[in-house]
């Protein structure tokens, strides 16, 4: 049965709370209905996803477990109460002619139930109680709080412009061809809200280290696009995430491993934006199943040794080493810990630089 929920008090709680004999306000905010059931549908990974209400009155209503819904606080309507608005179950004084105050109350008029009805109502109660599932709160992952000002200290302000360090970086290396290409697009200004200006940014301070191994320079142009905080953009913060896994590895191999751990508390930022309990809780293990099967390109660079191509190989081991660099940011996986990822990013240099 549904009731206007005029003047009623309620309160907002997670779907997946949801109890037998709760009142929920219906979708249309006009009414509310009794709660007879709750099921729980959970999704591929046995997490709570879906919360069927069946209403009293009849139809089911579908929630997503983690959603927020209102639930009426106060009592039902025709719920007893005294003549004066006294609570429910206060003694009332006597009126004229009633019996007074010590007077036993006589029974109400009118058959009494069997006691087999009695028993079958008691059955069908236990039954709906047991019959109530009722999951659990989601519990968010541990949240990963953004770089702060003393975080920021560690990181060298570059001296000049970004144009002049990008510059600086070109004159260090005048023969170098992918440089120079590099520098001449980003001479002409630099746009950090431009994805293909944050992605020639990476791409000069990758050639920089993994080709010329000047770490010195490659860290400066990194830099540029480390304090970018993330703008909700995936495209522009591939770029930013790639130059932060570098240049971790960077100081990691320097032994600066209080700056390295900066660039990847910058790295984990986004993953503590997500409010929802049940949706960050969904999201990290995404990302852990990411980490622990990462995609490291062995079928394409299988593939172009067999073809004798080495051009096509050297860029498939470009892509794995980067993937290997974000591996390492992270700390590893479960399948993968950092001396086996310090061994092949080893080998991966080795392999790109010959």
């Amino acid at each position: 049965m549904t009731h206007p929920p005029a003047s009623r008090n309620y309160s907002e709680q997670q779907a997946g709370s949801l109890r037998a004999g709760d009142h929920l306000i219906l979708p249309d905010g006009n009414r509310s209905a009794e709660i007879h059931r709750v099921d729980v549908e959970a999704d591929d990974f046995g997490t709570p996803a879906m919360v069927l209400a069946t209403l009293s009155g009849g139809g089911v209503l579908r929630i997503a477990a983690g959603s927020m819904i209102r639930v009426t606080d106060d009592a039902e309507p025709g719920a007893p109460t005294s003549s004066d608005g006294g609570a429910p179950g206060a003694p009332t004084p006597p009126a004229g002619g009633a019996p007074g105050a010590g007077a036993p109350e006589l029974p109400a008029s009118g058959p009494s139930p069997e006691p087999d009805e009695e028993v079958s109502d008691a059955t069908e109660s236990d039954n709906a109680a047991a019959a109530v599932v009722v999951p659990p709160q989601p519990v968010a992952p541990p949240a990963v709080g953004g770089p702060s000002d003393a975080d920021l200290a560690l990181i060298p302000v570059p001296d000049g412009t970004p144009e002049s360090v990008v510059e600086a970086a070109a004159e260090a290396h005048p023969g170098a061809a992918g440089v120079l290409l590099l520098s001449e697009r980003l001479a002409k200004g630099i746009n950090t809200k431009s994805g293909s200006c944050l992605k020639d940014l990476s791409g000069l301070a990758h050639e920089l280290f993994v080709t010329l191994k000047d770490a010195e320079n490659a860290l400066a142009v990194a830099d540029l696009l480390n304090v970018l905080p993330f703008d909700g953009n995936p495209d522009r913060w591939a770029s930013v995430e790639s130059s932060l896994a570098l240049s971790s590895y960077i100081c990691r191999q320097q032994g600066q491993d209080q700056r390295a751990g900066i660039y990847e508390k910058f790295l984990r930022a986004p993953e503590a934006m997500e409010t929802d309990p049940f949706k960050a809780r969904i999201n990290a293990k995404v990302r852990q199943r990411s980490l622990n099967e990462p995609n490291l390109y062995d079928k394409e660079i299988f593939r172009s040794i067999d073809n004798a191509n080495p051009d096509a190989e050297r860029e498939w081991r470009l892509l794995r080493l980067e993937a290997l660099l974000f591996l390492r940011a992270h700390g590893g996986s479960e399948t993968v810990g950092t001396a086996e990822l310090e061994r092949r990013i080893g080998n991966e240099l080795e392999s790109v630089r010959a």
